[in-house]
């Protein structure tokens, strides 16, 4: 390791000595994960605004959050950051031996679909070996955003065969999928749980309509994915438009003496095509009911 990594790993072990600091000596690999994850979505956040100048900061409190956690792992004598280095490294050249490995030629890729349909190949191989579940799904973690995860599984599904043709029928295909479920949806919606006593028979019919939505967003995940858009990325960025758009309605509505809720419909309405104006989506169309 270079000598400022290694200065990194003894500024850990300090921190986490008897006399370091007492916050960081209580932190426990559990009480450590919602850091993991703020510091991971600080970088998303970072990438969306295009800010260049603060990722190296924010990609240096996500490293932070792997040398505490090797730092405690190595006080219990599990593993120690030289572990977690050396199993990376083996697993980027187990998994490139069209890159790393001599005599390999005949694995090499000849493009980037090629290259992940070998990756897959050695996974398997790999979790055949572990006495893993040996499913093309298997590794994909169930605590991802749901989002993401949906987005994650189709793609592994596809992987293997599973997915429409993408070509235009291909598209037309999702797209019916799509408004199959939304049909469905609506039928569940507007239709009570027959054969349920009361008040079983509300329960039943809200558990419909959950099943139904859910399907509902994961035909739209499978549209993303097959217009290659990344779910997650898409409604992050709509949510940061909408937080602008109605602070703009806000800053009017204060700088006309009055409260945002002061406001009536019509006018709000007015004022949030002005901030469409001034705050354009990527898209060329925006559907009214993102409001």
């Amino acid at each position: 390791m270079s000598e400022r990594f290694h200065t990194l790993v003894n500024l850990m072990a300090a921190l986490r000595a008897p006399d370091g600091c007492p916050w960081d000596r209580k932190q426990t690999h559990e009480s450590l994960k919602p850091y993991l994850l703020e510091e991971t979505y600080e970088v998303l956040e970072i990438l969306d605004r295009q800010d260049r100048t603060k990722l190296p900061e924010e990609l240096g409190d996500v490293l932070l959050q792997v040398l505490f956690h090797s730092q405690i792992a190595s006080e219990a004598g599990r593993f120690t950051i030289e572990d977690v280095l050396e199993q990376l490294a083996d697993k980027l050249i187990r998994r490139h031996p069209h890159v790393f490995e001599q005599g390999a030629s005949d694995l090499t890729p000849k493009n980037a679909d090629q290259v992940v349909a070998r990756w897959e190949e050695i996974k398997r191989t790999e979790r055949q070996a572990s006495g893993r579940p040996d499913s093309v799904l298997d590794g994909v973690p169930q605590m991802l955003p749901a989002l993401l995860r949906a987005y994650q599984l189709q793609a592994r599904a596809s992987r293997v065969g599973f997915d429409w043709t993408h070509d235009a029928k291909g598209f037309d295909q999702v797209l019916g999928k799509i408004e199959e479920e939304i049909q469905e949806l609506r039928a569940a919606i507007r239709a009570p749980a027959p054969g349920q006593p009361e008040p079983d028979a509300g329960a039943a019919r809200q558990a419909q309509i959950v099943a139904e939505f859910g399907d509902v967003l994961f035909s739209l995940v499978n549209l993303a994915r097959f217009i290659k858009v990344s779910p997650e990325d898409a409604l992050r960025q709509s949510a940061n438009r909408f937080v602008e758009r109605f602070q703009f309605i806000e800053a009017r509505a204060a700088a006309s003496g009055r409260a945002v809720g002061d406001l009536s419909f019509v006018e709000m309405d007015r004022l949030w095509d002005e901030a469409k104006k001034q705050n354009p989506a990527t898209v060329t169309e925006e559907r009214r009911h993102e409001r």
